[in-house]
């Protein structure tokens, strides 16, 4: 069994014994052959030299160690021994585990053997150079990082070194004299490298050493049972147990016969044990201060995000650079520990956070009810932990002061007995003033003018001291004393009497704990009744801009109340004594605001102290209560503000005071007060009383719902929006949750970052290939609350508004709708809501005031995203259009804000930068009536006017309006309409080129073969350019040469209506035929009518022509329709044959 336990331990210490015992013969090795001559003639090549070298630079690990050793042993060596360390300690630096450790020390023996006045000094040397700590001046002129970047580097290079140089210690190379062993030197270097060494970079070298060398340098064993190490163990004892443990044989270690088989001295082994606990402690103190620090840091970050929401970069970065290194000391730290068998010291715990960064607690706590938790944040008497710790960790002078100092001579027996009377005392005090406001609310009753019936026959308790009619009085607070300490002593201290000038001139500059405590000790060794006179005499001069010294100079009070109680009473006293002052004084306002607020500070703050006795305080209050109007409303909300807090939850307090408040509650409703005095009531009052927050209510939502929340709001970036589609996809589509909850998410783009609104339109334009409904959902949803936004105009919803449509904007750039919603967007958003689609600066609309210019920065937003497509083509007309509008739009405004004219002017910029703007509404509406009519016209044409063409005055502009309004729509009926005008013989006149078949009026043969000679040379010189010709072209070109669809469409409607057409009756009539003649002008082609006589050839070939057309239609026409007459009859007839033969089936579907 003990086998099995001390199993690990035993083969450990077996290894140990090994190394020691190999250890051991080296040195011994090393001892007796050093400097001998070789038996054999040694060789002297240059070749075999220069490869030896150069193979100790590359390594001297276990790969090489064979082939040195012979070489060693066969080569001179004797010229060549400066080369050789300079390899050697080249080699050492390749040396990265313990077996290429030991082949180097080998190899440095063989080498020490052969040549130890030469060789084995000049390595030493080196070796120290090597492992010598970085200069202060050079780490000094680097960097932070640089410095880090040193430190890694050199840490690296001497790791190798620094057990190289150990082992030789141990073998009898490095030796501090003849006849001890090398221990000295290494303890030396150890100490170099960490001492002066703040930032703990050489503490990995401490640590690898401890690894192996602990027990040969430091007599350490380990222990037999266990690694765990007690925490009651005391620093420096754990490993003289556990070596006494092994000494004692209950240890795996087997310990040493005696002291000359260890390799080092045992006072050496004992001075670097001591050295190593004592860096063991520092490392420890260090860690606990880097603790302490972290855990501060942690609470700042915790209240910063708490304040504003966000923890800034700059402070999140120095967090995670300080936690890095934490890390990274504690992991140091334990490591040390476990190496030394030393106790981790205590870390305090993250639970130890102050509760002042907690919000939303029970901070309503009734006045009655409820017990007072004093660290509460909420419901305690404190604000916070800080504030707690400030005004009840009160040091103790008996801790500091002799007790001869503070006159604690007597029995403590008596001053307990003294105590506890003061106690009962201050007790019923408190109970005849609360005795006394019961009588007063029960006989309060309270009239029409808000008054109370009491206060009129009740008088305070202390009138009787107060002589209203004396009004000239002096104020017990005069202002700078004649005989005010010196603030700047010319001379050293010398007395009781220099030394307390001294302190009370240090008292303005002690405004934190530290410096006002110190204070309060100094003034303890310089206690006397002169000196507490002097001390009182200076709290009541005060400057009055100095408030924020009323805190610290109450603590000092405190601290010192409770030994000389004098003092604390003095203050009192003189405050009371103000009080009553001002309280007379009350008329003057303006003059004496100062003092009353320096006065009720001091109260308040002495009161937190528990200086001032509570009757005092409430008495005070209820002074201001019964003449609640003037400078005591203010009065009441300082005392409400200072410490009304602290007396409602104070149990000897709790149920006067609240009685008070509520009096003050009443009285302040019937009560005719300005806005300024009801503000700074309600103020006091919720400070000193918040109101009861009901949690908010967390809406519960599914596990996929946060889910699908989490990839949309948090996940979605550039870099992840495939991730996040891919997750989409993989989502059950066929579960009704998964749709309507992305249709919930994708259709609220102002709950994402502004930025992110482009990743969301990407994604639903990616989920239309897979689920298009769900984007036609989102597309529709999106428009709706565009038209609820326009038609509500609520500016709770505008940053919403702006988020839809700039949603809106980003669908179309990822084409999930067409242009034509965007500009119908655009115009809803000028003309909804005005009379007539028509903003008119006389005619305000309901939703949509003149001094209103949201709209304007919807369709800022609108254009900023998607206007730079519309730089082309229709859309282009489209866009110059709006914009003249929009103008229109702008101009029926007030004038402009200026961010909004400088968004105004952005926009426009980007989309028409010629863009000329409009000066007056007049200029907008006369270029808005223009715009309308061009459409109008426009819109006439196209819808077609048969008795109305095209002439030269309106050719071209409304020619390029009509093939702009068709668009690409148009473009297709005229490739099918050119097509059938290729295939079949045109029957308008335009075709001149017919011929009848009764007459023959062509060309003669001579014009003939003239024509075909032509022809043939133009086709070969062009035939090259023909090929060229594809098959678009060639129907564009074709289509040319032919008149427009429109023209021949009429052309074709007359000659089909007409008959004869209009070249047969008004031919007879006038004698002459209408021709169209085709010109062009430019690129655009132009028709013209022309008259020739009805006897001329054309004319007559023309109207044969249109004749023989005329038959053949006829002609055709018979034939379909007796065609589909027998079809009709043989159909009869085959049905009449069925219904001989049976009945006829019907089958119903469905």
């Amino acid at each position: 069994m003990d086998a099995t336990t001390n199993g690990p331990a035993a083969a450990k210490a077996d290894e140990e014994h090994v190394r020691r015992a190999k250890r051991a013969a080296l040195k011994q090795l090393n001892i007796t052959k050093a400097g001998r001559e070789p038996e054999k003639a040694l060789d002297s090549s240059l070749k075999r030299h220069t490869a030896l070298i150069k193979r100790m630079r590359q390594s001297l690990a276990a790969e090489n160690h064979d082939q040195i050793i012979k070489d060693i042993n066969t080569l001179s060596l004797e010229k060549y021994v400066d080369e050789i360390v300079g390899a050697v300690v080249e080699g050492i630096l390749r040396c990265k585990t313990e077996k290429d450790v030991w082949s180097a020390v080998e190899i440095i023996s063989a080498l020490h053997r052969r040549f130890p006045k030469t060789f084995t000094p000049a390595l030493i040397s080196s070796l120290s150079a090597s492992i010598a700590p970085p200069s202060r001046a050079a780490l000094a002129a680097l960097s932070p990082e640089q410095r880090e970047k040193e430190d890694s580097a050199r840490v690296t290079r001497q790791r190798p070194v620094l057990r190289v140089c150990a082992e030789l210690a141990l073998v009898g190379i490095i030796r501090d004299a003849p006849d001890r062993s090398g221990g000295e030197w290494i303890m030396k270097a150890i100490k170099d490298l960490l001492s002066n060494d703040p930032s703990l970079s050489s503490l990995p070298l401490l640590l690898v050493f401890l690894k192996t060398y602990s027990r040969p340098y430091l007599g350490i064993v380990p222990p037999a049972s266990s690694k765990q190490i007690s925490a009651s163990s005391e620093p420096g004892t754990l490993s003289d147990a556990t070596s006494e443990e092994a000494a004692q044989g209950n240890g795996a270690f087997p310990a040493p016969i005696n002291e000359e088989d260890e390799l080092v001295e045992k006072e050496i082994r004992d001075r670097f044990k001591r050295m190593c606990e004592g860096y063991f402690d520092n490392v420890a103190k260090k860690l606990v201060i880097e603790h302490d620090r972290l855990q501060e840091q942690d609470r700042r970050n915790h209240e910063a995000y708490i304040r504003s929401g966000e923890i800034f970069e700059d402070r999140q970065q120095a967090y995670e650079k300080m936690t890095k290194s934490y890390e990274k000391l504690l992991a140091s730290c334990q490591s040390l520990s476990e190496l030394l068998y030393l106790p981790m010291p205590t870390l305090k715990t993250a639970s130890q956070k102050t509760e002042s960064i907690q919000i939303g607690m029970n901070t309503g706590s009734s006045l009655l009810g409820g017990d007072s938790d004093d660290t509460a944040p909420g419901g305690g008497k404190w604000e916070d932990e800080e504030e707690r710790r400030f005004y009840e960790e009160i040091p103790d002078l008996k801790d500091y002061v002799p007790r001869s100092v503070l006159g604690l001579e007597g029995d403590g027996a008596e001053e307990s007995a003294d105590g506890q009377e003061k106690e009962r005392l201050e007790k019923e005090m408190v109970e005849e003033e609360f005795r006394k406001l019961e009588e007063e609310l029960a006989e309060m009753k309270i009239n029409e003018n808000g008054q109370a019936a009491g206060d009129a026959r009740g008088k305070k308790p202390d009138d009787g001291k107060v002589d209203e009619d004396v009004d000239d009085a002096p104020t017990p607070t005069p202002g700078t004393p004649k005989d005010s300490p010196s603030s700047t002593p010319q001379l050293a201290p010398q007395g009781p009497s220099q030394l307390l000038t001294a302190l009370l001139a240090r008292l303005p500059d002690a405004t934190n704990r530290t410096l006002i405590d110190q204070a309060a000790v100094d003034f303890a060794f310089l206690n006397s009744k002169a000196a507490r006179k002097r001390l009182v005499k200076f709290m009541s001069q005060v400057p009055k801009s100095r408030i924020d010294l009323l805190p610290h100079y109450s603590r000092l009070i405190a601290i010192l109340n409770r030994y000389m109680p004098d003092v604390g009473t003095d203050v009192v006293a003189m405050l009371d004594e103000e009080f009553r002052y001002l309280q007379r004084k009350k008329k003057v306002v303006k003059e004496l605001a100062e003092v009353r607020l320096r006065n009720i500070t001091f109260l308040s703050n002495l009161t937190k102290f528990r200086v001032v006795p509570p009757h005092v305080i409430l008495h005070m209050f209820k002074v201001c209560l019964d003449d609640f109007s003037g400078t005591n409303v203010e009065n009441l909300a300082l005392l409400l503000e200072g410490c009304g807090r602290f007396l409602l939850r104070s149990e000897e307090t709790r149920v006067p005071f609240a009685k008070m408040i509520e009096l003050m509650r009443r009285k302040q409703s019937m009560a005719h007060l300005d806005q300024r005095q009801l503000l700074l009531l309600e103020n006091a009052y919720y400070q000193c009383n918040p109101p009861e927050r009901t949690a908010r209510q967390v809406k519960e939502r599914t596990p996929m719902e946060l889910f699908i929340r989490h990839l949309i709001y948090d996940v979605l970036t550039k870099k992840t929006i495939d991730k996040v589609l891919k997750m989409l996809r993989k989502l059950d589509w066929n579960d009704q949750l998964v749709p309507r909850t992305l249709h919930k998410v994708f259709t609220k783009p102002w709950k994402i970052k502004y930025g992110h609104i482009s990743l969301l339109a990407m994604l639903t334009y990616d989920l239309q290939r897979y689920h298009p409904a769900f984007s036609i959902g989102v597309v529709d949803q999106v428009l709706e609350d565009i038209r609820r936004g326009l038609e509500t105009n609520l500016y709770s919803m505008n940053q919403r508004r702006i988020a839809s449509v700039k949603f809106l904007g980003e669908l179309y750039i990822y084409r999930l709708i067409s242009s034509s919603i965007i500009f119908d967007t655009l115009w809803s958003i000028v003309t909804f809501g005005h009379p007539e689609g028509r903003p008119t600066p006389g005619t305000p609309s309901p939703i949509d005031m003149p001094d209103d210019f949201f709209r304007i920065r919807l369709v800022c937003v609108l254009l900023d995203t998607c206007g730079m497509c519309f730089d082309h083509g229709i859309q282009e007309q489209k866009l110059n259009n709006f914009l003249t509008f929009f103008q229109l739009y702008v101009l029926s405004k007030e004038a402009l804000p200026m961010d909004v004219e400088f968004m105004l002017t952005d926009s426009l910029e980007a989309v028409r930068p010629k863009l000329v703007m409009f000066k007056t509404y007049e200029e907008a509406a006369v270029a808005v009536d223009e715009l309308f009519a061009v459409v109008y016209q426009n819109a006439g044409i196209v819808t077609g006017d048969p008795g109305e063409d095209s002439g030269e005055e309106s050719g071209e502009e409304d020619d390029e309006e009509k093939e702009r309004a068709r668009g690409d729509e148009d473009e297709d009926e005229d490739m099918a309409l050119g097509e059938e005008m290729i295939d079949e013989r045109a029957p308008s006149p335009e075709a001149v080129l017919l011929k009848s078949k009764q007459e023959n009026v062509g060309p003669s043969e001579e014009d003939e073969a003239e024509f075909a000679k032509e022809l043939a040379k133009l086709v070969t010189d062009t035939s090259a350019e023909s090929r060229k010709v594809d098959k678009k072209t060639a129907l564009a070109l074709w289509d040319t040469a032919l008149p427009p669809p429109v023209v021949r469409k009429k052309k074709i409607e007359e000659y089909d209506e007409d008959g004869e057409g209009a070249n047969g009756d008004t031919a007879e009539d006038s004698g002459v035929m209408k021709f169209t003649l085709f010109t062009k002008r430019g690129n655009k082609p132009q028709t013209r009518q022309i008259a020739i006589p009805a006897e001329s050839t054309l004319a007559v070939q023309t109207r044969t022509a249109q004749m023989q057309d005329k038959v053949e239609q006829q002609h055709l026409k018979r034939l379909v329709l007796n065609y589909e007459q027998r079809e009709e009859a043989e159909e009869l007839k085959a049905l009449e044959a069925r219904s001989r033969q049976g009945p006829i089936k019907i089958r119903l579907a469905g």
